[in-house]
């Protein structure tokens, strides 16, 4: 590997750690860039899962102060994020590579138009949460069933492809819980962080081999500086920069998945 390509690996996990802290989708930075460097499909996506677990870890620590007074409902949806993950990994590590070759175009390019229309999404979620005018106590079992369920199928999702699983998060519970954003989005980071962690657990126990290490390291110091840049100064970043930067991004990964 060049010293260019470790600089540039390096650089996407610093972005990816501080997006995935702040909005989500960071991704769908290391995996383009994995993939646009030459790396396999699947390779990219091991790497990658192994690599963001730091970020997620200094993006989750930063934003724990948001955490309080959610954990009577996330007792629920850790495991169901926890079970949902090993079912994603357990696909991805056990369809054919040339499927996922296949199924990849469309997941990024869904994972794209998740990051498009986030803000909408996220107007749509705080209206909903301000016009509930209640606490997260207050959700009814039907309501707290469906949020595990969601959260369950979520999780499968991120742990075959762990792109934009944070908006995909952040929108079912905007639709569900009486909760602020800033809420939401610490209980995104925690969720996704569960999910990496059993993907990467997962991939490194049965498929070793196939990740990069060398990749993984570096975006794993990127991610962990920035998982905690974005914790801390996130906020004051605009969001239409970020997700501009996402789909460019994506969409250079996305040319490259498609002529290979």
């Amino acid at each position: 590997m060049s010293v260019a390509h470790m600089i540039l690996i390096a650089l996407a996990g610093v972005g990816a750690g501080a997006i995935n802290a702040v909005v989500g989708s960071g991704t769908l930075i290391t995996f383009p860039t994995l993939v646009a460097l030459g790396y396999p499909p699947v390779v990219s996506t091991m790497s990658n899962a192994v690599g963001l677990v730091a970020g997620g870890v200094s993006g989750t620590w930063g934003y724990r102060a948001e955490l309080r007074g959610q954990w009577n409902r996330l007792r629920w949806q850790i495991p169901a994020s926890l079970v949902g993950a090993g079912v994603g990994a357990w696909l991805l590590l056990h369809l054919p590579e040339k499927v996922f070759t296949q199924i990849v175009p469309v997941l990024l390019i869904l994972a794209l138009i998740l990051v498009l229309i986030g803000p909408r999404i996220q107007t749509w979620a705080r209206k909903r949460a301000d016009d509930a005018g209640r606490s997260a106590e207050h959700v009814t079992p039907g309501r707290m069933a469906a949020l595990v369920f969601g959260t369950f199928a979520v999780g499968i999702y991120g742990g075959y492809f762990t792109a934009a699983q944070g908006i995909l998060l952040i929108g079912m519970m905007g639709a569900m819980l009486p909760e602020s954003m800033q809420r939401m989005n610490a209980a995104k980071n925690l969720l996704s962080l569960v999910v990496n962690v059993v993907a990467a657990a997962a991939y490194t126990l049965v498929a070793f081999d196939r990740i990069s290490w060398a990749a993984a390291g570096l975006i794993a110091i990127g991610s962990l500086i920035g998982g905690w840049l974005g914790a801390r100064y996130g906020r004051r970043l605009s969001p239409g920069a970020l997700r501009a930067i996402i789909v460019v991004v994506g969409l250079i990964g996305l040319y490259r998945l498609v002529t290979i």
